[in-house]
């Protein structure tokens, strides 16, 4: 699974503060839950964030993203962002707190028995 260490780590860092963050390989790279929820993924080169569907569209409308689709579904809450969208630490951060102040509201997924 290829996805961009460097930049893991740096989620890593501004998520330290976090109580509760595991990370699972999923979506062809690392994603970091918090609460037992996806928050935030690193893929390839790219972040996968979930930020719901009001930000979905408020950040779609900026330019700094784009739809995730999965299996030909749009998924409503989630983004891509390319490396121009985090490219500087304060661009990063934006990303993570936008994942982490939409994370309290996500659903949590169902557990496979």
């Amino acid at each position: 699974m290829a996805y961009n260490n460097q930049l893991a780590d740096r989620v890593r860092e501004l998520l330290v503060d976090e109580e509760e963050v595991t990370e699972k390989e999923m979506f062809s790279g690392v994603c970091f839950m918090v609460d037992q929820k996806m928050c935030i993924c690193v893929s390839g080169d790219e972040l996968l964030c979930r930020i719901g569907t009001e930000k979905v569209q408020l950040e779609l409308e900026n330019g700094n993203c784009r739809n995730m689709m999965n299996n030909g579904r749009l998924m409503k809450d989630y983004v891509y962002v390319e490396e121009a969208g985090f490219d500087q630490p304060k661009k990063l951060f934006y990303w993570v707190k936008l994942c982490l102040a939409f994370n309290p509201y996500a659903k949590a997924s169902k557990k496979k028995q």
